[in-house]
């Protein structure tokens, strides 16, 4: 199993937020959390990544154990979070983006460059935008620019925060026909996403998240033809 959290407990001061959360996701796997607003997926995520603490549980990766890693060396051992609201470095350039991605891995300028050019293969309007400051991008074009932002550092584990958050229609298609490519492509995703049918469409399994507690798991297959799904969460 690449990641596996086990009974994680998350407190904001006394609001307990997330209780006894077990989760795996195995390698080359899409798994997403669906759950409606304050159910918990962001906490989850930002957990996992050492930017909110734990109060108690344990987060393994790649066999390692991560649960007190600081943030720096959890994207080290290879986990990288694309967070909502995208949060683009808006004065930088996106190739200045790009570049601030692989911060924390120590690469050779020449390899770093090379994954530049592989973001602009995936995504070429981002080469065409390259000196364009981030923050003149539309909505779409910047959560292109934090998805290759975080492929920058070559990660083993990708964490997707709401990428279709403020997009179109014609974007959000966009950006999940990228998030299939790059799980055909073997990268190993974690997607927390409210469009829960969008989000069943890509994940090979999902978790249901409310206020803080796993309450429904299984093949998102299996997850579509759940009655109690349809009708909180597909709209039925």
């Amino acid at each position: 199993m690449l990641l596996e959290v086990n009974n994680l407990n998350v407190y904001y001061e006394n609001i307990h937020a997330i209780k006894d959360l077990s989760i795996s996701v195995k390698e080359g796997e899409t798994v997403c959390l669906i759950g409606a607003n304050g159910a918990g997926k962001t906490t989850t995520l930002q957990s996992i990544s050492g930017l909110i603490p734990k109060r108690s549980g344990e987060v393994s990766f790649s066999g390692e154990d991560i649960t007190k890693m600081k943030p720096h060396k959890i994207t080290r051992s290879g986990v990288a979070q694309v967070p909502e609201g995208r949060r683009v470095f808006t004065n930088l350039s996106v190739l200045d983006n790009l570049r601030l991605g692989s911060f924390a891995i120590s690469d050779s300028i020449e390899n770093k460059q090379k994954e530049i050019e592989k973001i602009y293969a995936r995504f070429p309007i981002l080469k065409e935008r390259s000196n364009q400051r981030a923050g003149t991008l539309s909505g779409g074009e910047q959560q292109m620019l934090a998805i290759g932002r975080a492929l920058m550092s070559r990660p083993k584990l990708l964490l997707l925060d709401e990428p279709s958050m403020g997009l179109s229609p014609i974007y959000v298609q966009k950006i999940f026909e990228v998030i299939r490519a790059l799980h055909d492509d073997g990268v190993t995703i974690l997607l927390v996403e409210q469009n829960a049918n969008i989000a069943l469409s890509v994940a090979d399994r999902a978790y249901v998240l409310e206020t803080g507690k796993i309450v429904k798991s299984g093949s998102s297959q299996e997850l579509l033809d759940d009655p109690d799904v349809k009708v909180a969460y597909l709209g039925a």
